[in-house]
């Protein structure tokens, strides 16, 4: 059988790219299909393979600004030549899913989201637009790209769904009848991402004061990329003035906006895009893990788990697969600094047992994603169409 992987780009190693790492090792000498390839910018493990783009690798600017290129997107996937290979697996989270595929071959679509821009999220993504320009066009641009991410729907025969979150919104928005749908959670890196060796960690009650937490443990820390829809401006808003210290790590083009949003706050700090050795330390020494906006999934509150640090989520979206409300972490109702706020209280007024915790977080190993994966994969192939 030949087999290929579909992936929407190839520019960084995110959630998606990690899951399409171990997805990889289930057919190591698959050649990978993509929009576009910025060499050195995803894991060697990826980049062994062969990799083939379109015509969005050769286009002007595109290093920086492939983003710009969305309008194409649709094309250019269906201008990927898969002819010849048998089984077909995507990885989408914008327009892989749409990719054209030979007669007779198979295709097994591991859903991280329908594009949230062109569905649910167009507002938390593109705001209010004062231009012209943009009133006029955007909004015709996501029209005709909804349109047609429905219409190619039905290209994969089935879906794994990232979430039971994500399998509603594939039924919803695609119309995919609920027996062509499955739900795998992706994998945390729960090897690397442990408790402090020490066991500083264990027995902390959330609600210590700060001067009883140490000068290690003083702040409660926000991982993410800085864009609109992640809403980091919530967070800003409810420890701005506080008594609280919060560390941002991360980077993005929101990123000047919230710095402004901060302003001279001594205690928001904003601490660049870490290593993984680094997030790692953030993660163990933060008293918790803010998470302020609706994620389709999300890995970072599951690291944070993993290293026996509690989350304080809103309480919507793959936040309800991933944390336990007060066992380890707790919900906040609505999107405002004053929801926040008292759930910040509220954790703190918690015991938080680290073990449960790691417990909790090992329910998403890799290896449980590997073997979910895997059966999720022969089933289908066994599968008459």
């Amino acid at each position: 059988m030949k087999v290929a992987l579909v992936h929407d780009w190839l520019t960084g190693m995110r959630g998606g790219e990690k899951v399409l790492e171990l997805m990889l090792e289930l057919f190591p000498r698959a050649p990978v299909y993509t929009l576009l390839h910025l060499p050195g910018s995803v894991s060697a493990a990826i980049e062994s393979h062969p990799i083939h783009s379109s015509f969005i690798q050769k286009l002007p600017g595109v290093r920086r600004h492939y983003r710009h290129y969305l309008p194409l997107f649709p094309h250019a996937i269906e201008s990927l030549d898969l002819n010849g290979y048998d089984f077909i697996l995507s990885s989408s989270h914008c327009v892989a899913k749409g990719v054209r595929i030979a007669d007779g071959a198979r295709h097994l679509c591991y859903c991280h989201t329908p594009m949230r821009y062109a569905w649910d999220q167009y507002d938390a993504y593109f705001g209010e637009r004062r231009d012209l320009a943009s009133r006029w066009l955007l909004p015709r641009a996501m029209a005709r790209l909804r349109s047609w991410d429905l219409r190619s729907a039905d290209r994969a025969q089935h879906y794994v769904a990232n979430s039971r979150n994500v399998q509603g919104k594939i039924q919803r928005f695609w119309n995919v009848p609920p027996e062509r749908t499955s739900v795998v959670h992706p994998p945390a890196n729960t090897a690397f991402f442990t408790p402090a060796p020490n066991g500083e960690n264990r027995g902390r009650r959330a609600g210590d004061s700060e001067a009883a937490a140490g000068p290690e443990r003083p702040y409660y820390l926000l991982v993410s990329a800085m864009v609109p829809y992640k809403r980091l401006d919530l967070a800003i808003a409810a420890f701005r003035g506080g008594p609280r210290r919060l560390v941002l790590a991360g980077g993005g083009p929101d990123e000047a906006r919230l710095r402004a949003l901060a302003g001279k706050d001594p205690r928001i700090e904003f601490v660049g895009r870490p290593s993984d050795t680094e997030l790692r330390e953030l993660y163990r020494r933060a008293r918790a893990f803010i998470l302020p906006g609706e994620e389709d999934f999300g890995i970072t509150p599951l690291e944070a788990q993993a290293c026996g640090t509690p989350v304080i989520a809103y309480g919507r979206g793959g936040a309800l697969e991933t944390v336990v409300d007060g066992q380890t972490g707790v919900f906040f109702p609505e999107l405002d600094a004053d929801s926040l706020r008292a759930a910040t209280l509220r954790l703190e007024s918690l015991s938080i047992d680290p073990e449960l915790l790691r417990r909790n977080a090992e329910r998403f190993a890799q290896g449980r994603f590997k073997d979910a994966m895997e059966a999720e994969i022969e089933s289908f192939l066994r599968e008459k169409l």
